[in-house]
């Protein structure tokens, strides 16, 4: 089975930065695209930040400037750089991928969530 593993939450001030990381491990041969979404009390899921399979970045209006998602394919792994952090941006970030496993037959996976609190 494919699983991510997500780490780089925490809690900073506003203005403040962090790098969230995402990992994908199991029987995967191909990333098709890789995202991160977020989730805040009493708020659905929000598609925050996306990369395709040719490097092209997608955002949400509401980081645009300040967030940077990028991937390292040879890893299967994809970052979101959050800079100048607002205490709207707390909220559960959840990693999420699209791919094809080494059945050639394609499938997706969620990870399990990390949490991001920006106050003073």
């Amino acid at each position: 089975q494919v699983r991510l593993l997500e780490s780089g939450g925490g809690l900073v001030q506003p203005g403040g930065s962090l790098r969230l990381s995402c990992a994908a491990s199991g029987s995967i041969l191909k990333i098709n695209a890789m995202g991160w979404y977020r989730q805040a009390p009493g708020k659905q899921r929000e598609l925050v930040a996306g990369v395709n399979s040719a490097g092209v970045a997608s955002y949400a209006d509401s980081v645009n400037g300040r967030f940077t998602i990028s991937s390292d394919n040879a890893e299967n792994t994809v970052y979101l750089q959050m800079n100048s952090l607002k205490p709207e941006d707390t909220a559960v970030y959840y990693c999420k991928t699209d791919y094809v496993n080494r059945a050639f037959a394609t499938g997706g996976a969620w990870g399990q969530g990390t949490p991001v609190t920006v106050s003073s």
